[in-house]
């Protein structure tokens, strides 16, 4: 007799916590829920991307974004900054300054006043530091129970000049794929945290924003094929998500990634992979091989790039789709995308 694992259910019935990881659980409910009511029925069919061109504004950007992170405050940032960065990361990850941001927050009652009075303060902190006006917004109170003390929503307008113009869906084979910095630690200094676990005073969350960098790209502009921050699902999702959208077989080199002891030792406690753990200030970018040293010294050039390092490359065969990790003993692996939430409410 055969005994089989049975298959995740996700029935239609209901919305599961999953569904918002950034996994394969999130495309499905993109591509049958929410994209094709938008789209005319194409289902989603282009490059999903961190922002998008705004119609007849070629050089025009925009991005929005909702904020759930729980808890409200945690080591290397809050839920005020975070949206802040959040919004002009995906601005910078299709190669746009940020001109101007939009604030709409949903309040639950009973929520003290000093803890909303410090997350606004942070974030207009932020939006100062990263030189973006917040220009408007709205604010809505809902009763005790129907949210979770705090969200965010944020939207973001942004500027493209020049030729770099990245896009998920621009990566061929021979790109090199580098690293601005280390992984994993916004997901882990969330989650200790949250569950008291103790890691609080060994790891900090990386949450920055990214604008200055990907400017610091902007000489090498066609050579940049993709920019993008591995937020929900980590850097499996993202290179799984460039790798889908481009067409195109991704190989990654594990002793090239970097994963800082703490971190990795908190995963190892844990039993997470490093590389779905959601990052908040770095970014992946796929560009011509010809170009990686120069990119590697741009990034490098920057305090928010000074980890940058090469963790591998674009296959020149191999199955359009697939993300594969060479391991420390020589053997590969793929990397699937996550299927659902190990780490919920990161952002």
């Amino acid at each position: 007799m055969t005994i089989e694992c049975p298959a995740p259910q996700h029935e239609d019935e209901v919305v599961l916590l999953g569904h918002g990881a950034g996994g394969r659980l999130t495309e499905e409910l993109l591509d049958q829920i929410v994209l094709p009511p938008l789209d005319g029925g194409a289902g989603g069919s282009g490059p999903l991307e961190d922002a998008a061109l705004l119609p007849g504004h070629r050089e025009l950007v925009i991005s929005t974004d909702g904020f759930v992170v729980s808890p409200l405050f945690f080591p290397g940032g809050d839920i005020g900054s975070l949206a802040v960065h959040g919004t002009v990361n995906d601005l910078a990850m299709r190669g746009a300054w940020p001109i101007a941001l939009s604030v709409s927050l949903i309040i639950e009652e009973g929520l003290p006043l000093a803890e909303l009075r410090a997350v606004m303060d942070s974030l207009g902190k932020a939006a100062q530091e990263a030189g973006v006006p917040v220009v408007t917004g709205d604010t809505k109170v809902v009763g005790r129970g129907a949210a979770d003390r705090l969200f965010v929503n944020t939207t973001g307008i942004g500027q493209r000049r020049g030729c770099l113009h990245p896009s998920a869906a621009l990566a061929r084979p021979g790109d090199a794929v580098l690293l601005s910095g280390p992984i994993g630690l916004h997901g882990t200094a969330v989650l200790s945290i949250r569950e008291g676990l103790g890691f609080g005073g060994d790891i900090a969350s990386d949450s920055r924003p990214l604008h200055r960098l990907v400017r610091a790209l902007a000489p090498l502009g066609a050579a940049v094929h993709v920019l993008r921050d591995p937020t929900r699902g980590g850097l499996a999702a993202a290179l799984n998500e460039i790798a889908r959208d481009s067409s195109v077989a991704v190989e990654i080199e594990e002793s090239s990634v970097p994963v800082p002891e703490t971190v990795a030792a908190a995963c190892d406690l844990l039993g997470l992979d490093p590389l779905v753990v959601a990052n908040e200030g770095c970014l992946v970018a796929f560009v011509a091989a010809a170009a990686a040293e120069d990119t590697l010294a741009a990034l490098r050039s920057r305090p928010e790039g000074a980890g940058a390092v090469r963790i591998g490359e674009v296959l020149p065969g191999g199955p359009p789709g697939r993300v594969t990790l060479r391991t420390l003993v020589g053997a590969r692996r793929i990397v699937d995308m996550p299927l659902g939430e190990q780490l919920p409410r990161i952002c």
